[in-house]
């Protein structure tokens, strides 16, 4: 039987579509660009959280509109976006 940890914590960034590059499947916001749940830079996502949860102006996103990396989010089709639209990413790690 597995052991289940008890503890959860979140970390919350934030940026604009508009601090992404790319076009259709490329599109990509670095890790850089967004802002920590202090106001500083952020540096990197976490590198593994059990999940984590996209917000596209407000509105969650289902799990298959973007992939995360320590270094950047991946957006298929983000660039067809107002650039500014906010885009939270919430990591929740155990």
């Amino acid at each position: 039987m597995a052991i289940i940890k008890q503890f959860m914590t979140a970390e919350r960034f934030s940026a604009t579509i508009g601090d992404g590059t790319g076009t259709g499947a490329g599109f990509t916001i670095p890790a850089t660009a967004f802002t920590d749940d202090t106001g500083g830079a952020a540096t990197a996502f976490p590198t593994s959280p059990a999940y984590y949860n996209l917000y596209l102006n407000g509105v969650l996103q289902t799990g298959d509109t973007s992939t995360l990396t320590t270094t950047e989010i991946t957006i298929p089709d983000g660039d067809t976006l107002n650039p500014g639209v906010p885009v939270i990413v919430e990591c929740v790690m155990n």
